[in-house]
């Protein structure tokens, strides 16, 4: 009963608001209008579909009486072509007799080869016609000339009569081509076709109008005025000319389709309209007689409501999270703890989740900590779906969640909820009007194998985490006895990291870039090897993660600008002096501030040109912070350092960044290099990224080539550069000079 008052009383008092009564009566009346609308549009439907029936049926009336005076015409003009010498007072009996037969006609002609009219009956009235010319503009001249050559039928159209008034003019023509021997013409005025063959009923509901060439040729007013908004138009098909038949009813045909059923069905309407809002006054004198009583018993609900929320409140602070609305870590642990003393008991399996957001610091930074905040609470939400009796979703803080899942048969059912955890994730998290796609890593650990307690199942799960974090993200890895040895060896490689700088252990190696155009190398890559003591030659893809994890990825990329530029410095006055040097940065690196000066006091010191050296930037790296970023490698640019987009395709590409970054080069990844003739899709990306990149004045290099096949493909295509394994393996300094001298491509000569 108490969850159904407060809906009950704001219906109440919705109900005694004094407008209530009029948004009702209005109600009804939008409703009676658009009844009244829709059955005035329904017999206006009903007028036209009937207008239009009219229409076609004295259309069809009009084409067969003038066919059949046509036909007379051509029996007429058959009998002179089987008799030319038929003499005029014959012609004359036989077309008195058409006249008599055919009311219609005002008068028949016979005409000569020279369109010269030369015998007409009745001669009373026509007299003018008599000796007229009737090819008598060069229109009606060629169109007659054409019906004598051809045997054709012509009509004139309505013209002006040599008789006097409008007329129509019908040729029969006496043979055809040299045999013809002139016409047979009938003679139609207007006003009395209009008279002979349209019926008076038809005059009575409708005004008609000839259509000829789009213009009324000639109109026929009805009887009794006639409206405007209604009207059909009907194609007559007549032999040699173009007509339409425009029909408009008068006012009386169209009253007789009207019906008093749509005033009827508003007043109707309008009438219940009233009776309903008069209803809901009556009631509202009702209710404001209670309203006094219901307010002082909604007033003690809502004092107990709050008493209750209270009470919930103060249990939840104690357990949950005030951001997620999950279980705080501390009672998270006693949980997990408790879980662990029954499964012990019971012999059960336990699997302890720790996730943790990809990337998500990163948007945090550059999105704001509001944006931040409001991602997590919409994680815990979807997370918390996942929650039964069986499973427990708790927040640890920053971008971590874990999840205890406290009946685990086999490793099927933690798998099983490892795929319901990632397909949380497969719908964007829409924040303040933007979509953001996220996705997480996660680390298993399973009770009792990979620990006997709380603390220790969440110190492996959370190094598995870790583990799953090296293997790229977006996936998940179970916690294994070696992982704790690995994790000992990361510790130790993090502690001699710190020491690298400091002895020079670092080294550049150089991967020559060849120009398919010259056939020579412009540049080379800049690529940074560890010389560690007792491990050997340490790859990037080892210690470059974990500089970015423990912040010295920055005193490294200084590093490199320096080696770099002293190499460049070296090299002067050598063969290799006209060659560049292509670096990597991170955005790490980038968003230090004083990364331009320092460049500018690197160029100065060794004496080196500023476009010598390439700056290479993945993606990634440009959408940390677009805006920062966007200053930064301006002023870059502006020191006249070159600017690459490395791993072009394969991050967050977007056409925006060639708009609104200054980019020299585009570096596409070897991932669509190494299948691009042998997969369809690779060689048209290939394809449109080099034709856009050129159409923009950017050049390309084409990163991962291994085999001739796939430098005829970009040879082909026009690529700019190329680089790769089929010219040259990464080589220290010393050994690019004998390099570069042998050449690179034999093949290419």
């Amino acid at each position: 009963m108490s969850l159904n008052q407060p809906v009950s009383v704001v219906f109440l008092r919705q109900l005694m608001r004094p407008a209530f009564p009029a948004v009702v009566l209005m109600t009804f009346l939008a409703i009676a209008t658009g009844l009244i609308i829709g059955l005035d549009s329904q017999e206006n439907t009903q007028i036209e579909q009937t207008l239009a029936q009219e229409s076609e049926s004295l259309v069809r009336h009009l084409e067969q009486d003038f066919l059949n005076h046509v036909l007379a015409l051509r029996r007429m003009a058959h009998r002179l072509e089987m008799h030319p010498e038929t003499p005029f007072e014959v012609w004359q009996q036989d077309a008195r007799n058409y006249l008599e037969d055919f009311k219609t006609f005002q008068a028949i002609e016979r005409i000569d080869p020279d369109l010269v009219i030369r015998w007409v009956e009745p001669l009373e009235g026509n007299e003018a016609a008599l000796g007229f010319n009737s090819g008598f503009n060069a229109e009606r001249r060629d169109a007659l000339q054409q019906a004598l050559q051809q045997g054709s039928l012509s009509v004139s159209g309505v013209i002006s009569l040599a008789q006097g008034g409008p007329g129509l003019v019908v040729y029969a023509p006496i043979g055809a081509g040299e045999a013809n021997n002139g016409f047979i013409a009938g003679v139609f005025r207007m006003e009395q076709l209009s008279e002979d063959l349209i019926r008076p009923g038809i005059r009575q509901n409708f005004s008609l109008e000839l259509i000829e060439a789009n213009e009324i040729a000639y109109s026929l007013p009805a009887t009794y005025p006639t409206q405007t908004r209604f009207s059909h138009t009907t194609e007559m098909h007549l032999p040699s000319i173009e007509w339409a038949l425009r029909v408009r009813p008068t006012t009386e045909w169209v009253e007789r389709y009207r019906s008093a059923w749509p005033w009827v069905t508003f007043i109707s309407m309008v009438s219940l309209g009233v009776l309903a809002s008069l209803t809901i006054l009556l009631a509202q004198l009702i209710f404001k007689r209670n309203r006094a009583l219901l307010r002082t018993q909604q007033e003690l609900e809502e004092e107990i409501d709050q008493r209750v929320a209270i009470q919930q409140d103060l249990a939840r602070l104690e357990s949950t999270d005030s951001l997620t609305g999950l279980a705080n870590r501390r009672f998270f642990m006693e949980d997990l703890q408790h879980t662990l003393s029954q499964a012990d008991r019971q012999m059960r399996q336990v699997a302890l989740i720790m996730m943790d957001l990809d990337r998500f610091q990163m948007l945090n930074d550059s999105l704001g900590h509001h944006v931040g905040d409001a991602l997590l609470v919409q994680v815990a939400r979807r997370l918390d779906l996942l929650s039964d009796e069986g499973i427990m979703v708790g927040y640890s803080g920053g971008d971590e969640f874990m999840i205890c899942q406290q009946h685990v048969e086999s490793i099927d059912d933690v798998i099983h909820l490892l795929g319901q955890i990632k397909a949380c994730f497969k719908e964007p998290f829409p924040v303040e009007g933007e979509s953001h796609q996220i996705t997480a890593t996660m680390g298993v650990a399973v009770y009792p194998q990979s620990g006997l307690d709380a603390d220790t199942l969440l110190r492996n799960a959370d190094v598995a985490l870790y583990r799953a974090k090296e293997q790229g993200r977006n996936t998940y890895q179970f916690y294994t006895e070696g992982m704790q040895e690995r994790e000992v060896r990361r510790l130790e490689l993090d502690k001699d990291l710190s020491e690298a700088l400091a002895r020079n252990q670092f080294e550049l190696y150089y991967q020559p870039q060849l120009d398919l155009t010259t056939g020579h190398t412009t540049s080379v890559e800049a690529l940074i090897r560890w010389n560690h003591p007792e491990r050997g030659l340490v790859l990037p893809g080892d210690f470059i993660p974990l500089a970015e994890e423990n912040g010295r990825i920055r005193e490294i990329g200084r590093w490199v600008i320096r080696a770099a530029c002293q190499q460049l410095q070296q090299w002067q006055g050598t063969p290799l002096s006209t060659l560049g040097i292509a670096i990597n940065l991170s955005g790490q690196e980038l968003a230090e501030p004083d990364l331009p000066d320092y460049l500018s006091q690197c160029f100065a010191e060794f004496g080196v040109a500023p476009g010598q050296l390439e700056i290479e930037l993945t993606e990634e790296s440009f959408i940390a912070n677009i805006e920062h970023n966007h200053t930064q490698l301006q002023r870059i640019s502006d020191l006249g350092v070159k600017l690459a987009l490395d791993d072009f395709g394969v991050g967050y590409s977007s056409l925006g960044y060639l708009r609104d970054f200054t980019v020299d080069l585009i570096k596409i990844d070897r991932s669509f290099i190494t299948y691009v003739t042998r997969k369809y899709d690779d060689s048209v990306i290939t394809r449109a990224v080099i034709n856009l990149a050129h159409n923009l004045g950017i050049r390309v290099v084409a990163e991962g080539v291994e085999t001739e096949e796939q430098l005829q493909f970009l040879r082909q295509h026009q690529c700019d550069l190329i680089q790769g394994y089929l010219i040259s393996r990464p080589v220290p300094a010393a050994e690019l000079p004998a390099l570069l001298e042998e050449g690179l491509l034999p093949v290419y000569q």
